[in-house]
């Protein structure tokens, strides 16, 4: 689809789950980077929302979020040669102000919060900006179950 929109753009698609080991991501960055030779934003937007699902639900909306920014790092930062770039952690209103019924989630949420405040803090040392967008409730399939 969006090919057809544009199409004098090039479209990749990678599959992945946020969940594997890092070792794995870096594997995955780094088919990514040679095909591309350049990367300027990462866009962390993997999450769920089910309470019930505890250790899943700390995998996929901070472990991988975590594991994804660590690993593209190596990529990125100038300490190590990288030419820097952009990360944009996709949080949650519940990082600052949890919902109840949902406390797993909103945990996650303030941990990615506060994980992308350190790292942006870092940016003049490693040349990695570091943003976190924090929505709202929106009426999606993410909010079914609540």
């Amino acid at each position: 689809e969006l090919k057809a929109i544009n199409p004098k753009v090039t479209i990749t698609f990678y599959p992945y789950d946020v969940t594997v080991p890092i070792a794995e991501t870096k594997k995955l960055l780094k088919t990514i980077f040679d095909k591309l030779k350049t990367v300027d934003i990462l866009i962390n937007g993997a999450g769920i929302l089910d309470d019930h699902q505890i250790e899943r639900t700390i995998a996929v909306n901070y472990t991988g979020l975590v594991n994804t920014t660590t690993a593209i790092l190596d990529f990125w930062d100038k300490r190590k040669g990288g030419p820097g770039g952009i990360i944009c952690n996709i949080g949650s209103v519940t990082g600052f102000n949890a919902i109840y019924q949902v406390p797993v989630y909103s945990g996650t949420k303030a941990a990615v919060v506060n994980f992308t405040s350190s790292l942006a803090k870092l940016a003049p040392i490693t040349g990695v900006t570091a943003y976190t967008v924090n929505p709202g409730i929106t009426r999606t399939t993410l909010v079914h179950k609540f």
